[in-house]
């Protein structure tokens, strides 16, 4: 069996994100993100380059969370899709796209968070006997 995977893609939150709602109800979070670039010199250093710019959208619950956990200015690793469609504008078509994410994160390369996770049943049950002596021992 093969590994399952799908486009990724790096950046940072542009705009503050937006929450809004398709005409099914279902939540959708948009927000305009940057992507930055670099060109390697030939001496192995790299020159920065303009960051591009993209629009990324979420749905459903992941829609709600990212609006309420990301902002402006923050890293983010995202997987999804491109999704390609077209808009009018003074009566022509024009091609536009956007980034679609199915899971979206922060950068743990650049950014400081800590981590909330549930009790686990070892932390909620009393200590045993011999964690007991062990915490008295080191002073706990």
């Amino acid at each position: 069996m093969s590994i399952p995977t799908q486009m990724s893609l790096s950046g940072f939150v542009a705009t503050d994100p937006q929450l809004t709602h398709t005409r099914d109800d279902v939540a959708r979070c948009y927000m305009r993100i940057g992507v930055e670039h670099a060109r390697k010199e030939t001496d192995g250093t790299f020159t920065p380059l303009e960051p591009s710019y993209h629009d990324l959208v979420i749905y459903g619950a992941s829609a709600v969370r990212a609006n309420s956990r990301f902002r402006k200015g923050d890293s983010f690793v995202a997987s999804g899709y491109i999704h390609e469609y077209e808009v009018e504008r003074s009566g022509k078509a024009v091609p536009r796209e956007e980034f679609v994410a199915r899971r979206i994160g922060h950068d743990t390369a650049r950014t400081r968070y800590s981590v909330d996770r549930p009790a686990q049943r070892a932390e909620v049950d009393e200590p045993s006997p011999s964690a007991q002596r062990t915490n008295q021992a080191i002073g706990l």
